[in-house]
């Protein structure tokens, strides 16, 4: 059984005794138990139920059992090494994410912001306000995400195009778009590029990075995202956040541009 606490839930063994604590949300249609974080000590117990010898129990001992257990069918997302074990026990990998922020205040790039913000774009392009339909980014979007990558999703394209409309009209978990965005149009007005910021609860948030490979103009991505930090930071913000995937090259640029992984986990489907 799980009891709240603030805006965390705790999971408590039948005894009583709290064995994880999460944040409880929706994801891909199943609660999400976010954040966890296992809260009693693990020992012997616990390693004999990652090798088979403890079945799904409960005890306090062993919270991979308490999850498998009391959260059957729950999307979870913790601790790398956590995941990890539940991975040994059936569980089935959604992501392996860093959390990555950008100190704006207390570190801003050697030229200063303004240098950054007047970062030119190539090739004749136009950067404009992120104030567009879905259908105005979508080829560009589904293009950057193709088969291959790691954030691609495969589905149909009106599902991706929901998708990208709940972003863009402030739907999602992650907020509304904040005015630092900008996308990157042609001589034809189309959409190429983007960069889609985002108000997280307060914090400037990297919700979406996106270029279309097929189009060309490799680096505009990094010229979008220097005025987008640059933009930011002329606010008064302290820091932007994004996540990323294991094995997305884009984390290379954003270590370039001084985002530093600040958490590692892993989200499953807990059979």
């Amino acid at each position: 059984m799980a009891d709240a606490d603030a805006n965390w839930e705790i999971g408590r063994a039948p005894d009583g005794l709290p064995v994880v604590r999460y944040v409880r949300g929706e994801r891909e249609g199943r609660p999400w138990a976010d954040l966890l974080e296992v809260l009693v000590p693990e020992g012997p117990t616990a390693d004999a139920a990652g090798a088979g010898g403890v079945d799904r129990g409960g005890s306090t001992a062993d919270p991979v059992g308490f999850v498998l257990s009391e959260l059957s069918g729950w999307v979870v997302s913790g601790p790398v090494e956590f995941g990890g074990r539940l991975l040994h026990r059936g569980a089935r990998t959604l992501r392996h994410g860093h959390t990555m922020y950008r100190d704006l205040a207390g570190d801003p790039p050697a030229a200063g912001w303004a240098a950054w913000a007047g970062t030119p774009l190539r090739n004749g392009l136009r950067a404009v306000p992120c104030d567009r339909p879905a259908d105005d980014l979508l080829a560009s979007c589904r293009a950057a995400y193709a088969p291959g990558h790691p954030d691609h999703r495969p589905g149909r394209e009106d599902e991706a195009h929901e998708r990208l409309h709940l972003l863009l009209t402030g739907q999602l978990p992650v907020g509304p778009v904040l005015p630092s965005s900008a996308l990157a149009v042609d001589g034809d007005d189309r959409v190429v590029a983007g960069a889609v910021l985002t108000d997280y609860d307060g914090t400037p948030w990297l919700s979406d990075v996106f270029r279309h490979p097929d189009l060309g103009y490799p680096g505009l991505g990094r010229d979008l995202l220097r005025r987008a930090l640059a933009d930011t930071a002329a606010t008064g913000a302290a820091r932007v956040g994004l996540a990323v995937t294991e094995g997305n090259p884009a984390r290379r640029l954003y270590e370039d541009l001084g985002f530093q992984v600040t958490r590692s986990s892993l989200t499953v489907v807990v059979p």
